[in-house]
């Protein structure tokens, strides 16, 4: 039951990491699954699943959940037992859970963003879920230092990517229902010139992220593979449409698109730019 709930998570909120997630062997995709469940649980309660006064209160306690599940080999909530099952496994760095839990505070505070409070925010909200997917796809057990090290650069690379594609897919309901601004940098609002150096910033983590992804244990790589070409056909898309657009709208890879992208990667384990 838990594994199962926590499967329902990834299903009903990404489509493009679920599908990819589907790709990966046992038991690295039910670890995935239950990573994710709980990384989006607590995205939930800063974005709004709680009333605003209650939010700093609940985010507390969950962070004190999550960071203390292992300790207890039993839990009444499904999604929190499937979790400290993998945690425990996988050898999680509770660091790497700080870091998160540091980021999605920020997000409850509503404090504006400098250039390096996004750097520390994209850290902890994104990068150390890139680190922790490595002690998933690796089973908890460290590879020598060398290939370690460029693992966990292409990981961070790669969570980077991922979170600055969504800030920016995401401009529209961001700024307009949530009042953040994930990209100080660029100009109020977003003009092409803005745009352009994100694509560019964006496209410059992937590029550090691919040199990783061969490092990675074979049907790993390709479910990665498979979700970094999906982001980066979101990528090109943002690219095409012109500011205003995404301030007003979100931007989608079509289903049929999705699935050629897919069955691409799933072929080559390849990157398709």
């Amino acid at each position: 039951m838990a594994r199962r709930a926590a499967s329902e998570v990834i299903g009903s909120y990404s489509t493009s990491f679920g599908a990819a997630t589907r790709l990966l062997p046992e038991p690295q995709r039910t670890d995935i699954r239950n990573l994710y469940a709980v990384v989006r649980i607590a995205d939930e309660i800063v974005d709004g699943a709680t009333p605003s006064p209650e939010r700093a209160v609940a985010l507390k306690d969950y962070e004190q959940c999550v960071r203390s599940a292992t300790a207890t080999t039993f839990h009444t909530d499904p999604i929190l037992h499937a979790f400290a099952d993998t945690a425990r496994r996988c050898n999680f760095d509770d660091a790497h859970l700080a870091a998160f839990f540091t980021s999605m505070r920020h997000d409850v505070t509503g404090e504006a963003h400098t250039e390096e409070s996004v750097e520390r925010y994209i850290y902890g909200s994104a990068e150390v879920i890139g680190l922790l997917c490595v002690d998933v796809f690796f089973g908890g057990r460290r590879p020598p230092q060398a290939e370690y090290g460029k693992l966990q650069e292409g990981a961070r690379a790669l969570g980077a990517a991922f979170q600055k594609v969504n800030f920016l897919r995401d401009y529209a309901d961001d700024t307009n229902r949530l009042a953040r601004n994930y990209f100080p940098q660029a100009s109020y609002p977003l003009t092409k010139a803005g745009r352009d150096a994100i694509v560019a910033d964006i496209r410059h983590d992937f590029d550090a992220a691919w040199s990783a992804i061969p490092a990675l244990p074979k049907r790993c790589g390709v479910a990665v593979a498979v979700a970094a070409n999906l982001f980066e056909a979101l990528t090109d898309l943002l690219a095409d449409t012109p500011p205003e657009a995404i301030f007003t709208e979100r931007v989608r890879v079509s289903a049929p698109r999705k699935a050629a992208i897919i069955a691409r990667t799933a072929a080559t384990g390849r990157r398709l730019q």
